[in-house]
């Protein structure tokens, strides 16, 4: 993080157009484009945040540091603003698929014309503030807080469970397990479980989830799918 960065591409049309900035943030995730069940979308991992100005045409461009590495490929940004034509315009919030990602993915797709993403079949909270930690009951700060589970998921199958006592929050159900490690590995928000499984797992892996449930420390077994 903080490391300068340059973006290539053709944002509006305009071809080879570079663009500076800085590594924002790491490990954020962001909506897929595949829709999951329930009309909400599977969640991309490993995603690079940056301030350098992304705009419609440079997704699909590289994202560079000084020594000329790819270190991403940008994506999408985050924005409330659009032009006169009502294409959104940039706000310092851009987005690349980290570099991990794609050297893990694209071989594949050459060779195999398709990727198979390991699948857990759970929902979770992005972050946890300290009022949904207070509304949830959670014991500690960090974790990723399992709201719902997919029926027949290998969540489901290994016993991993969500919420199901309302809060004063619509939609948020408390007495889910919070994931506080993967194989070992700390898990502070959900976007570092996303990003280990995503970079590390293929279909068919096991990882070991540490899990807080009921004031109580356990150890749950879990087979990975293949995304839907």
């Amino acid at each position: 993080v903080g490391q300068t960065v340059v973006a290539i591409g053709n944002p509006f049309g305009l071809s080879g157009t570079m663009t500076i900035g800085i590594v924002s943030a790491k490990g954020r995730t962001l909506e897929s484009m595949r829709e999951a069940e329930g009309s909400s979308f599977f969640s991309a991992g490993d995603i690079i945040q940056t301030d350098a100005a992304i705009n419609p045409g440079n997704s699909g461009g590289p994202l560079l540091n000084l020594a000329g590495e790819v270190i991403g490929i940008n994506r999408a940004i985050r924005t409330e603003s659009s032009n006169t034509t009502g294409e959104p315009v940039n706000a310092g919030i851009g987005f690349a698929v980290s570099s991990k990602i794609v050297a893990r993915v694209v071989p594949v797709l050459i060779s195999e014309g398709k990727y198979e993403y390991p699948y857990l079949g759970i929902t979770s909270q992005e972050e946890l503030s300290l009022f949904l930690i207070e509304e949830l009951n959670l014991p500690q700060t960090t974790g990723a807080y399992i709201t719902s589970v997919t029926d027949g998921s290998p969540a489901d199958q290994a016993g991993l469970r969500g919420g199901s006592i309302e809060t004063s929050i619509p939609n948020l159900l408390a007495g889910g397990d919070l994931i506080i490690a993967v194989d070992g590995q700390p898990v502070r928000v959900f976007g570092d479980m996303l990003s280990y499984l995503m970079t590390s797992k293929s279909p068919g892996d096991t990882v070991v989830m540490t899990i807080l449930r009921d004031g109580e420390q356990k150890e749950v077994t879990v087979t990975l799918g293949r995304r839907p």
